[in-house]
């Protein structure tokens, strides 16, 4: 068998496209060339990868099954090339750092701030996506390291992946500064929560998912007023005086167009994690990204020191 990456790489970028000459167009190869490496590739695996027919094409049940091990593949083979070049130092390299939306307005801004004033020469690639989705390119090879968001109950993701508990975070519920809808008032409760007009995220969000099934448990319903907006939204409108929200507390810091109170009975939080595949070894500059990670937990966490802490170190 001589299949080799160049074949791969045209494989998927036809099967992205689903077209030939558009795809030849992206690869700035020739249409003839790259229908070479296609037939090349088909009869290396001994298998056709695609439907041809009038110019439309559609993958066969075998190209279906090569797509996800030609992506991960190509990934590894990237991956490859930036540890080499890393043998020089931190100078050069890559890192694709995957969060959630609320991590990324919060500890992750403050982590690629820091960490490109240490290491400019070092490539930075962000992926802003719900959990799952992170822990799903991370076992596909497309990014190093992710930080997740799950229920505040320890349990690990995939055998496939290590998870490193860093924060535990409180939810809380936030207002307008301009608003006086949390005068006098250093806490609620569910039930009180649940008469206030409401913002609340979209799906996508482990947030609202938590949020919600506490609502559903305490057999309340919640007013909303604004339901499915993404995270700048959210704040935006709270701050506007659409209504509440219910985030994380670290949405907190630089944002004095906000007010915050604690939820009781029950209070909800969330764990933030730190994932990387279990079978491959983290580059230098991916291993530097993380302990500056842990690092940069660790300084939040000391600035909520206290038993009544909302930000805690796992």
């Amino acid at each position: 068998m001589h299949m080799n990456l160049e074949q791969l790489r045209s494989f998927v970028e036809v099967a992205r496209i689903g077209h030939f000459t558009r795809a030849a167009a992206q690869l700035h190869l020739a249409q003839p060339s790259l229908s070479r490496q296609i037939s090349a590739l088909e009869s290396d695996l001994g298998a056709t990868l695609f439907h041809r027919a009038r110019g439309n094409i559609s993958m066969t049940a075998a190209g279906e099954s090569l797509l996800p091990l030609a992506m991960r593949m190509l990934a590894d083979a990237e991956t490859v090339r930036f540890e080499m070049q890393e043998l020089a130092g931190l100078r050069r390299g890559r890192v694709r750092l995957g969060a959630t939306p609320t991590l990324c307005i919060s500890l992750v801004a403050e982590v690629l701030t820091a960490f490109h004033a240490a290491h400019p020469g070092i490539e930075l690639h962000l992926t802003e996506s719900g959990s799952l989705g992170l822990l799903e390119e991370l076992a596909g090879g497309t990014l190093d390291l992710a930080l997740i968001t799950t229920a505040d109950d320890g349990t690990a993701p995939t055998a496939s992946l290590k998870r490193l508990p860093i924060l535990s975070e409180e939810l809380v519920v936030v207002a307008s500064a301009k608003s006086a809808v949390f005068d006098g008032v250093d806490a609620l409760s569910l039930a009180q929560l649940a008469a206030l007009p409401q913002i609340t995220f979209h799906e996508s969000y482990e947030l609202r998912a938590t949020t919600m099934q506490a609502f559903r448990d305490a057999g309340l319903t919640p007013t909303i007023v604004l339901e499915g907006a993404e995270m700048d939204a959210v704040l935006r409108c709270v701050e506007r005086g659409l209504g509440v929200a219910v985030v994380p507390a670290m949405v907190m810091v630089d944002r004095p167009g906000l007010r915050s109170v604690r939820l009781t009975a029950p209070r909800l939080a969330r764990s933030v994690s730190l994932a990387h595949r279990n079978d491959v070894a983290l580059t230098r500059a991916a291993q530097a990204m993380q302990n500056l990670i842990i690092e940069t937990a660790d300084i939040l966490s000391s600035a909520h020191v206290g038993t009544d802490s909302l930000i805690s170190r796992r």
